[in-house]
């Protein structure tokens, strides 16, 4: 997952309303939307290290990670960033407490960005440089930096998040349809950053610019997946759009009752 917007008890009965992409090979295996067998979890799956990257449960709990990017770093790291969510999903914790114990034992990880929450509390947390922090009330967008950075990639999609989403979405009277037409308008934009305001992550300029607008499209690497999630009068309402390059694959729709 390589970028996320979400507001937070912002909207009137919806706790959470999310928009992201999650950008990864081509060639990587994957399973799209699903209920998990014997597990609680309802996500995709990332068929190689058999975590995934956004997933919700029927309880109310839901994760979202990001990648963070450094190309200095050449470590392997003998644990998977998909099992974070997948261990959330799975336990009990509160979010504050999940992500205080995880923060014992991060490097275990590469660079990862993580959301972790349920119904009433949502945490953040970057094991390269954000300690876990409570959210207030707002809207948050990540990228591949740190939530503190103010990479021109995010700042384009909180303005079109903020002003265009939003007050769509705060309008009883938007159809459905609309809402899911601007969603992927907003997740399919391919407009670029300039290269004086790209930001430096240890990778080479041409890339950074690849990797500067909200949808990725390369020969080998891009946008895979979009997403569009929200919490509504306790139901998890969830849209997923498969991509890979210029080719769209399947939709899935999925409207689950939260289990109080």
């Amino acid at each position: 997952m390589c970028i996320v917007a979400l507001a937070w008890h912002v909207l009137d009965e919806m706790p959470l309303c999310l928009i992201s992409n999650r950008d990864e090979f081509y060639q990587r295996p994957t399973r799209g939307l699903t209920s998990w067998e014997n597990s609680p979890i309802i996500a995709g799956q990332d068929l190689q290290s058999g975590g995934t990257w956004m997933g919700v449960t029927e309880s109310g709990r839901w994760a979202v990670v990001t990648n963070f990017r450094d190309g200095q770093d050449q470590k392997k790291y003998p644990t998977s960033r998909g099992h974070l969510i997948q261990t959330f999903l799975e336990s009990s914790l509160t979010p504050i407490r999940f992500a205080q114990e995880l923060e014992k034992k991060q490097c275990d990880y590469a660079g990862f960005n993580l959301f972790v929450g349920d119904q009433y509390q949502a945490v953040y947390m970057s094991n390269r440089g954000e300690a876990p922090q409570v959210l207030a009330q707002g809207v948050y967008v990540v990228s591949n930096g740190l939530m503190t950075e103010h990479w021109e990639k995010t700042k384009h999609l909180r303005k079109r998040f903020t002003q265009e989403f939003l007050p769509m979405l705060q309008q009883s009277t938007t159809a459905e349809a609309d809402l899911e037409y601007t969603a992927w308008d907003i997740l399919e934009d391919e407009r670029k950053v300039i290269a004086k305001r790209l930001p430096q992550t240890g990778i080479s300029t041409e890339m950074e610019a690849l990797l500067s607008s909200t949808f990725i499209q390369s020969p080998v690497y891009g946008t895979r997946c979009s997403n569009f999630l929200r919490l509504k009068n306790n139901t998890w309402l969830w849209q997923e759009k498969s991509q890979q390059g210029t080719t769209q694959g399947q939709m899935i729709h999925f409207k689950i009752p939260l289990v109080q």
